[in-house]
C-alpha cells in the first residue's frame, strides 16, 4: 500500500464489524483520523490496513475509532489469534439458547395456524392472557439474553445516526415486542381488529439471524491457522557453536550455531563446517533433500537429516525467508471480495431508506389516516417486514449447502468466498511435484551395459543403497524389493554428500551416484539422459556397469484433469521449482503449453500477480508449504489432500482425494452455488422492495386492507424459509 519510503503501513484489528455498512463507516472514520493517508478494512479478517505519513499516533486513532463505535488495537500475534473459531463458539451457544426459548413461543402463536384445533386447545387449557404472558416472558428472555448483541451494537449506531443491520434488527424486534406487550397488558389501547401479539416474530428474527451469523463465522477462512503452522516450523531455541541453548529472539546476525540431526534450522545462515542433507520442501516444494556443506546456505524452518553442521546466522527475525513467507500469506489473505463490497453498498443504502419509509408511512397515516392506531400498525409492519433476516441468511445458507455437497464430492471449501471466485477463473496454474505428479521418485528404467543382466545391476545398486536414507536410494531399494531380488552382502559403506554412496561387495568397490562421482573414479558413464529423468550411475572398480533412471510419475488422473479444464475453455499452466527437463517432460505428457521451471515461491507469486494484472482470474493448485504464499496470492488457492497442513490452511479449497481432477468439480460447484446465492439475494432484496410499499399502506390508499404486523411477520418468516429451501437444492447437486 505505501507509495514511497516516507509512508508507513500498519495493520490493526477492528472490533464491532458486523455488516458491509460497518466496513464503509469504519473506513471513513479511519481515513479521517490524524495522519492516515489510506485505510482498507476487511470484514472477514476483522483487520484494517492503514498507511500513514509517518509514525502512527495509535492513541489518537483509538480515540477517533472509539467514538465511531469501531475500536482498534495493534494486530495480535498470528500464532495467538484465531478469531473465527472464537467468534463461532459463542454464536452457536447463543443460537441454541434462543432456539430453545423461541420454540414454545412459535408453537403457542403459530401452532393454531398450522393445526386449528391446537388453537382451541390452548384457549381452553391455558387461556389467552396466560399464553400471551408466557410468550412475553420467553421473548423478553430472548431479546435480553442471546439477542442483546444486536442492542449492544445497534442502539449506539442509532444514537450516532449511522444505522446498520443491527439497528434494523433492534427496531424490528423492539417494535414487535412493544406492540405485543401493549396487546398483552393494555389491549384496550388498540382497535379490536389489531389486538394480535407478534412475540414469535421478534423471537424468530433473533434466532434466525444468530444462526446466519454462526454459519458465516464457520465458513470464513481461519487466516491465523496457516500463519501458526508456518511459525511452528521455527524452533523456539537454538544451540550456539559452544553448546549453549539460546532463545530464537536472542540470535543476532553473525552468531555461530550448531545444528544437530533431526533438528530444524533456527535462522537463515551459511554453513561453516559439516555436511548433511536438509529437507527444503518448504522452499523448493521438491521431495529430494538438498546436500549441504561449507559455503552453502541454509534456511530457517527447514529440517536437517542425519548429519551435523555449524552455520553462521545471516538473517534473523523478520528478515528470514520463513518470516517473509508468513508476511506474504498475511498480505495475500487481506483482500476484499467484490460481491461483499456490492452487498455492503446496497445494505448501506437499504437500512436508512427502510427507516425513512417507516417514519414517513407512520407519520402520513397518523396525520391523514383514520386513527393513530393505524399509523402504529403500519409503522410496525414496515419495520417487521423489512427486517433483514433473509438478507442475512441469503449467502451463508447457500454456502453451507454448497460446501456440504462439495465435501461429499471430495471438495472442501475452507473459505466461503472461494465459491464466488472459483467459477470465474479463466486460468489454472498447477505446481508440478506432488500435484500433477506423485511427489516421490520411482525407478522408471534400468539401463545396464551390454552383457550385464538388468536384475544384477539393480540388485548391486540396491544392496549398497540399503544403508542410505536418501529418497533416490530408497526408491532403488523399493524397486528391487518389488521385483523380489536377492541382495548381496556389502561392507565398508560410505556416504558422499551430494555425490552418492560407496561400499564393497566382496573385494570389488561399488560406486553409485552422480557423473561427478564416476569422474572421480576415472569412470566414463554412458550418455543415457533424456532430460526428464534423474540418472544414478553404477560402477564396479574402474568398470561402468550402467545407470538407473528415476522420475516422479504423473498422477493417473492428471491428463484427464487438464483436458477437463481445457474443455471448459480454461487456460492451463504449470509453475515449478524443478529443473527444466522434468518440467518440460510433464508438460508435454499432459498437453500443458505454459510451463515455467526453476521458480522459487516469490517468483511463482510474482507470476500469478502478473497474470492478475492482465485481468486474468487465476487459480493456483499446489501442495507444498512453499506454495502457501502463492495459494493465498491467487484469486483462488487450491491444495491437494495429500499436501501439507499449511498448504491446506493457506488455500481456499482443498481437494480431499488429492486428485487434480477435483479442480473441475470444484469449479462446477462454485458456479452453481454462486448462481444460487444470486437467486437468494435477488429474492431477499426484491421481496423487501415489493412488500415494503404494501406494508406502508399502499393497498389501503385504494380501499384495500392494512397489512397487519402478524402478516408482515409471516411474510418475513416465509422469505427466510424460501431462501433456505432454495439453498437446500444444492444438496441434490450432481456433476455432469
Amino acid at each position: 500500500m505505501p507509495k514511497d519510503h516516507s509512508e508507513i503501513a500498519t495493520r490493526l484489528t477492528v472490533g464491532n464489524l458486523s455488516c458491509g455498512g460497518c466496513v464503509a463507516r469504519a473506513e471513513t472514520a479511519l481515513g479521517g483520523a490524524p495522519g492516515i493517508l489510506e485505510a482498507r478494512v476487511n470484514l472477514a479478517t476483522k483487520r484494517a490496513d492503514v498507511v500513514s505519513a509517518g509514525p502512527l499516533d495509535l492513541s489518537a486513532i483509538q480515540a477517533v475509532m472509539d467514538q465511531a463505535g469501531y475500536p482498534v488495537a495493534p494486530e495480535a500475534q498470528p500464532e495467538i489469534a484465531e478469531p473465527e473459531e472464537d467468534e463461532a463458539a459463542p454464536l452457536w451457544r447463543s443460537f441454541l439458547i434462543a432456539a430453545v426459548l423461541t420454540l414454545p413461543v412459535f408453537v403457542l402463536e403459530m401452532g393454531g395456524h398450522l393445526y386449528p384445533p391446537f388453537h382451541h386447545w390452548v384457549m381452553a387449557t391455558i387461556g389467552t392472557f396466560p399464553s400471551h404472558l408466557i410468550q412475553f416472558v420467553l421473548t423478553t428472555a430472548v431479546l435480553a439474553g442471546p439477542g442483546r448483541v444486536f442492542f449492544r451494537h445497534g442502539v449506539p449506531a442509532l444514537l450516532r445516526l449511522a444505522p446498520e443491520m443491527n439497528s434494523l434488527v433492534v427496531l424490528g424486534t423492539s417494535a414487535a415486542w412493544a406492540f405485543s406487550t401493549v396487546v398483552t397488558f393494555a389491549p384496550e389501547l388498540l382497535p379490536a381488529g389489531s389486538r394480535f401479539v407478534y412475540f414469535e416474530a421478534a423471537a424468530v428474527i433473533v434466532t434466525l439471524i444468530l444462526l446466519g451469523r454462526y454459519l458465516e463465522a464457520r465458513v470464513r477462512g481461519q487466516a491465523g491457522s496457516a500463519i501458526r503452522e508456518l511459525m511452528g516450523l521455527r524452533p523456539d531455541t537454538a544451540t550456539t557453536a559452544d553448546g549453549q541453548r539460546v532463545a530464537l529472539a536472542d540470535i543476532q546476525p553473525g552468531d555461530k550455531l550448531r545444528l544437530f540431526p533431526g533438528e530444524r534450522v533456527a535462522v537463515d545462515g551459511v554453513v561453516i563446517e559439516g555436511e548433511t542433507y536438509i529437507e527444503e520442501a518448504m522452499i523448493t516444494g521438491e521431495p529430494v533433500p538438498a546436500p549441504k556443506g561449507p559455503g552453502d546456505t541454509v534456511t530457517g524452518g527447514t529440517l536437517n537429516g542425519t548429519g551435523g553442521l555449524i552455520y553462521q546466522a545471516t538473517h534473523v527475525g523478520a528478515d528470514t525467508v520463513l518470516a517473509q513467507i508468513v508476511r506474504m500469506v498475511e498480505d495475500a489473505q487481506a483482500t476484499r471480495l467484490p460481491i461483499q463490497s456490492l452487498i455492503n453498498k446496497v445494505t448501506g443504502v437499504f437500512v436508512p431508506v427502510v427507516l425513512a419509509i417507516a417514519v414517513l408511512a407512520a407519520g402520513g397515516w397518523f396525520f391523514f389516516g383514520p386513527d393513530p392506531i393505524t399509523a402504529l400498525v403500519i409503522g410496525v409492519s414496515v419495520l417487521i417486514i423489512a427486517c433483514p433476516c433473509a438478507m442475512g441468511l441469503a449467502t451463508p445458507v447457500s454456502i453451507m449447502a454448497g460446501t456440504g455437497r462439495a465435501a461429499e464430492l471430495g471438495v472442501l471449501f475452507r473459505k466461503g468466498d472461494a465459491l464466488q471466485e472459483l467459477g470465474r477463473v479463466d486460468l489454472v496454474a498447477f505446481d508440478k511435484t506432488g500435484t500433477l505428479t506423485e511427489g516421490a521418485p520411482k525407478v522408471v528404467r534400468v539401463a545396464p551395459e551390454p552383457g550385464l543382466p538388468e536384475a544384477e545391476l539393480l540388485a548391486l545398486a540396491a544392496a549398497v543403497e540399503q544403508a542410505s536414507e536418501h529418497p533416490l536410494g530408497q526408491a532403488i531399494v523399493a524397486e528391487a524389493a518389488a521385483r523380489g531380488l536377492d541382495l548381496p552382502p556389502v561392507h565398508g559403506f560410505q556416504s558422499r554428500t551430494g555425490a552418492g554412496v560407496e561400499a564393497f561387495v566382496g573385494d570389488a568397490q561399488l560406486r553409485i551416484g552422480t557423473e561427478a562421482l564416476m569422474a572421480e573414479a576415472g569412470v566414463a558413464p554412458g550418455d543415457l539422459a533424456d532430460g526428464s529423468e534423474t540418472l544414478i550411475h553404477v560402477a564396479r572398480d574402474a568398470d561402468y556397469l550402467g545407470a538407473i533412471a528415476l522420475a516422479d510419475p504423473v498422477k493417473p488422473d492428471a491428463a484427464r484433469a487438464v483436458q477437463a479444464l481445457k474443455d471448459r475453455g480454461i487456460a492451463v499452466a504449470m509453475l515449478s521449482g524443478d529443473a527444466e527437463g522434468p518440467v518440460a517432460a510433464v508438460a508435454e505428457a499432459l498437453g500443458i503449453e505454459i510451463a515455467l521451471s526453476r521458480l522459487d515461491p516469490a517468483q511463482k507469486r510474482a507470476k500469478v500477480a502478473d497474470w492478475r494484472k492482465e485481468k486474468r482470474k487465476v487459480a493456483f493448485v499446489g501442495d507444498g508449504i512453499n506454495d502457501a504464499p502463492v495459494l493465498a496470492a491467487a484469486d483462488v488457492g487450491v491444495a491437494l489432500g495429500s499436501g501439507t497442513d499449511v498448504a491446506m490452511e493457506a488455500a481456499d479449497v482443498v481437494l480431499i482425494s488429492g486428485a487434480p481432477s477435483g479442480v473441475s468439480t470444484a469449479m462446477e460447484v462454485s458456479r452453481r452455488t454462486m448462481r444460487n446465492i444470486a437467486q437468494n439475494l435477488v429474492w431477499a432484496f426484491g421481496y423487501n422492495v415489493a412488500l415494503i410499499p404494501v406494508a406502508a399502506g399502499l393497498l389501503a390508499i385504494f380501499g384495500g386492507p392494512v397489512l397487519s404486523p402478524m402478516l408482515a411477520a409471516g411474510a418475513m418468516a416465509a422469505s427466510s424459509v424460501l431462501v433456505v429451501m432454495n439453498a437446500l437444492r444444492l444438496r441434490r447437486m450432481e456433476m455432469r
